[in-house]
């Protein structure tokens, strides 16, 4: 397989992807695998979905600033969606507003780190099976369109 070079593509990420780039890089080396701005129902996009060695499903959500965590209110319809919800922020985030039951993770666009695990709240099998087949397809997607561009209008 082909080697990406992402570090040409970083500087032109805004915040919350360059964020969601490095706890998907951390996910990764503890065996899950990520797929970014998946939408698991209508009017929801979830910033990145991990996908773990267990089947286990993973919500997390990236917030570049107080105004980007203040203005979003759809965050606590992403939690049914998942078996662990988590925040990811950067270091100068003022985490106390973050609520104290859902999952910490503090990163940049290189790496993180989980600070708080995320309640575990086990998917029903019925909304397993959707989850994963969303991802699967979300990725299958994702990997088509990286070897030929041209599909996108086929998409729309």
């Amino acid at each position: 397989m082909a080697h990406i070079d992402l570090q040409s593509s970083v500087p032109n990420l805004q915040p919350g992807q360059l964020l969601a780039r490095g706890v998907a890089r951390h996910l990764v080396s503890h065996g899950f695998a990520c797929v970014e701005e998946l939408v698991p129902a209508r009017g929801l996009r979830v910033d990145v979905m991990a996908l773990g060695p267990k089947g286990e499903v993973w919500v997390v959500e990236c917030k570049s600033s107080r105004a980007d965590f203040t203005s979003d209110s759809k965050w606590q319809g992403y939690i049914e969606w998942a078996d662990r919800f988590f925040w990811a922020v950067d270091q100068d985030f003022p985490t106390e507003l973050l609520p104290d039951d859902t999952g910490l993770i503090i990163g940049d666009a290189y790496g993180a780190e989980i600070i708080r695990m995320g309640p575990e709240a086990k998917l029903a099998p019925a909304r397993r099976k959707v989850m994963v087949q969303k991802f699967a397809f979300h990725a299958a997607r994702r990997l088509h369109l990286l070897r030929d561009p041209d599909l996108l209008p086929e998409w729309d």
